[in-house]
């Protein structure tokens, strides 16, 4: 009898909850880490959930944690989520066209991006598993996660990647003789499972992202020098030659109306020569005609 009162105590001491979570490989990088070449300009904007649970939240939820993730790799200026939602809203745009890639790109251009991040949250599920035995009981919590990423080319309106991800976590209670943990739904273990599904495909991502054309725009020409909107904080390289490309003539999708493009005629050449502000450019013309206000200046290939 003296033996079993000795056990209990230490049976009750372990009751506490443990949480288990599928780790991937981390993801790190180095301070020390050269970015090569200017960063990409890219808004990640709200999943779909197509789940039943959540509504909305569950869409906000992944794309913050994509966000959070793309951003520690320092490769890309992130354009901040409610630019392009107040962009939609100057627009007067439907939600559901708002998820249409074409209409995407629109916004993507009129923002000076790169590329869209989107997707989707496409499964979502938590169930619990237990048994109950004599002295003790046990559950475990289980979330799981599948999200789909894609990404649009604001210059095509075309999606150029997809991927899926998953991921899991569980939590295990223990109750002995009635003390412990009961173990009410804890929705950190669904951020969790959201994250793993996020580390899954974010590392082919970025390298995808950082394949895109990158271009920024003539934002002044006066005199001899040309100003441009991106400049060190883009890590555009002094010394790098881009081609300067005049837009033209809009061209509509025929079966939604909308810009997917403009026609395009390459007139010359500039050279990055300083910088100023927070993010501008000056460059030199080297080759061809003046640039105008809203040329595209585009690098066709990195150094």
């Amino acid at each position: 009898m003296k033996r079993l009162l000795f056990i209990l105590p230490l049976l009750v001491l372990g009751c506490a909850s443990r949480q288990v979570v599928k780790e991937e490989p981390g993801i790190t990088y180095k301070e020390s880490e050269e970015i090569k070449g200017p960063k990409r300009k890219v808004a990640v904007i709200d999943f779909e959930n197509k789940t039943r649970y959540g509504e909305r939240r569950l869409g906000e939820a992944v794309s913050d944690i994509l966000i959070t993730e793309l951003g520690k790799s320092n490769r890309f200026i992130l354009i901040e989520r409610e630019k392009f939602d107040n962009l939609v809203a100057e627009q007067e745009l439907e939600r559901s066209k708002y998820f249409a890639p074409d209409q995407q790109a629109e916004m993507g251009r009129m923002l000076g991006l790169n590329a869209i991040v989107t997707g989707s949250v496409s499964q979502f599920g938590v169930h619990t598993e237990g048994s109950n035995c004599l002295l003790w009981s046990t559950k475990k919590q289980v979330a799981e996660a599948t999200v789909d990423v894609r990404t649009v080319d604001v210059e095509t309106g075309q999606i150029t990647y997809t991927e899926t991800g998953s991921g899991s976590a569980e939590r295990d209670y223990t109750q002995v003789l009635g003390i412990g943990t009961s173990g009410g739904y804890d929705e950190l273990l669904g951020q969790k499972a959201f994250r793993q599904a996020v580390v899954k495909f974010v590392k082919n991502l970025e390298e995808q992202l950082s394949k895109t054309t990158w271009y920024c725009r003539v934002a002044e020409f006066e005199g001899e020098k040309v100003y441009l909107d991106a400049g060190q904080r883009s890590n555009l390289p002094l010394g790098t030659i881009l081609t300067v490309r005049r837009p033209g003539k809009e061209i509509k999708s025929p079966e939604t109306g909308i810009v997917i493009g403009y026609t395009q005629e390459d007139v010359g050449k500039i050279k990055v020569t300083g910088y100023f502000g927070d993010d501008g450019g000056t460059a030199e013309v080297i080759e061809g005609v003046s640039p105008e206000v809203g040329d595209y200046a585009v690098l066709l290939q990195e150094r």
